[in-house]
């Protein structure tokens, strides 16, 4: 799996508290083998975010992210769950 990140999703990374990165990365590697892995509780989002999809980083954190590409993505955002809103 190709990611590719946007500098918004940079910047809110470099924001997060280093326990929540360091989880962002180990579920970024399950991410890279399946992206649909139970344990990301992977979900296309509703309403303006149609065409975005979420998994979670842990319970209240959650990466934002669409699909380019069957095997190719652009991660939008990361931060906690009210960053949709």
């Amino acid at each position: 799996m190709d990611i590719n990140v946007t500098p918004r999703f940079t910047k809110s990374y470099q924001k997060l508290p280093k326990d929540i990165q360091g989880k962002a990365k180990a579920k970024e590697s399950i991410f890279r083998k399946n992206p649909f892995d139970k344990q990301l509780r992977t979900h296309k989002l509703l309403g303006k975010e149609k065409e975005a999809w979420s998994f979670w980083v842990d319970y209240s954190y959650r990466i934002k992210f669409i699909f380019l590409k069957k095997d190719q993505v652009l991660f939008l955002d990361v931060g906690k769950h009210d960053f949709y809103k």
